[in-house]
């Protein structure tokens, strides 16, 4: 038998490449748990470098950068999948970091996610990889009508689009660059949700309880999690599906696996996300252990307990467009700020604002949780939030 992990204690430094919205929450978690929190990212004004014990405002592959953020931690995490595989290669040279480069690599790249998720066995959409203009030919005429999608540096939407036929195939080709692509078939859909992994380095896999989803403009909106909120059989499909996903990786750290649910209940894999996850914002308020302490947990090899949630709750994904009212050109309009005040007189209310200086459409600034002592008060409170905001009702 091996030995058991020796954890890093608080006290210790923890790191992360990437400073947006996902790193100020790790860092908060960490914080609490009593560590001390180093940030590499470009930016100077990020939300996680502003609130850590150590900024280094560089370039991700920047050597000195990356030299210094290996001299002042015990381990590193990455907060966005977009971050370069190699620099957390030339870091877990010298200290443990989680997820591996491995695993954000094939994270990074649709083609060898399809593969993978293949490999474990798992359910995907028909799909075709086209990679040169022999390949584009080559599609099968019942992958039609499909989306195709870019195979690096796509996420919430963007490098994809709708294709019905072998004209519009080409041409999208072309717009999108001819760059490697993914054509996935289109799919009759019911449903999407999400389940939330966390592995540790001893292969202890725990999870959070399955999300139910909702997307406007590639972009998640809402997402609500109840007992009962999709079949006892489907949760467990899709739990089993990402547990084997993790598993194949061999991954350490928090990992999100999004599914899509079709008309006939069946349950297809859609795509990875090497990090915390939108989704899983809810466990801030309604779970006894977040993502967030998970991802730290998974760092300092601490015991990872499985989850359990106390409340029924809905997340509202607040976007930038929430500070321009209705009618107004978020282009050319100053800001207004929300009713803050107004949404926190409702009853369960938990307002999480990611601290960025300006908004802007489409920008996530912000997320908004309600927990209650039943989905029904959830959802009522939800649609009474939403309504104040200006936010369409769901």
């Amino acid at each position: 038998m091996s030995d058991p992990l020796k954890p890093l204690l608080p006290g210790a430094t923890l790191g992360v490449l990437g400073g947006g919205q996902l790193g100020r929450m790790w860092a908060h978690a960490a914080q609490r748990m009593g560590y001390y929190t180093a940030v590499l990212d470009p930016d100077a004004q990020s939300p996680a470098g502003c609130v850590s014990h150590h900024h280094i405002r560089t370039d991700y592959l920047d050597p000195q950068g990356l030299a210094q953020l290996a001299s002042l931690c015990q381990a590193v995490t990455t907060e966005f999948e977009n971050v370069p595989a190699d620099a957390l290669a030339q870091l877990a040279v010298t200290l443990p970091v989680s997820p591996s480069a491995h695993a954000v690599a094939i994270a990074q790249d649709r083609a060898r996610e399809k593969a993978h998720f293949v490999q474990c066995g798992v359910p995907v959409a028909p799909h075709a990889v086209i990679d040169t203009p022999e390949q584009l030919a080559a599609v099968p005429d019942r992958l039609l009508p499909g989306i195709l999608k870019t195979a690096r540096m796509g996420y919430d939407g963007k490098g994809q689009l709708r294709v019905t036929s072998r004209d519009e195939l080409y041409a999208g080709w072309a717009t999108l660059g001819s760059v490697a692509c993914v054509l996935e078939k289109m799919l009759p859909l019911a449903a999407e949700c999400s389940v939330i992994v966390a592995r540790g380095r001893d292969g202890r896999c725990v999870h959070l309880p399955i999300q139910r989803n909702l997307h406007r403009g590639g972009i998640l909106a809402v997402t609500e999690v109840w007992a009962g909120n999709v079949s006892a059989e489907l949760a467990q499909q899709a739990v089993a599906a990402a547990q084997a996903v993790a598993e194949g990786l061999g991954y350490v750290g928090v990992l999100c696996v999004e599914f899509f649910v079709l008309a006939d209940g069946a349950l297809v894999v859609n795509e990875i996300a090497p990090r915390p996850h939108n989704s899983g914002h809810y466990s801030q308020d309604a779970c006894d252990v977040s993502q967030f302490e998970l991802q730290v947990r998974c760092m300092a090899d601490l015991p990872l307990t499985q989850p359990r949630q106390h409340s029924p709750a809905i997340m509202l994904n607040l976007l930038g467009d929430l500070w321009f009212p209705r009618g107004s050109d978020p282009h050319g309009a100053d800001p207004t700020e929300p009713p803050w005040a107004d949404v926190l007189a409702l009853p369960g209310t938990h307002l999480h604002l990611y601290g960025k200086r300006e908004a802007r459409a489409g920008r996530k600034m912000g997320h908004l949780n309600i927990t209650a002592t039943t989905p029904e008060q959830a959802r009522s409170v939800a649609l009474q939030a939403a309504a104040v905001l200006g936010m369409a009702p769901f």
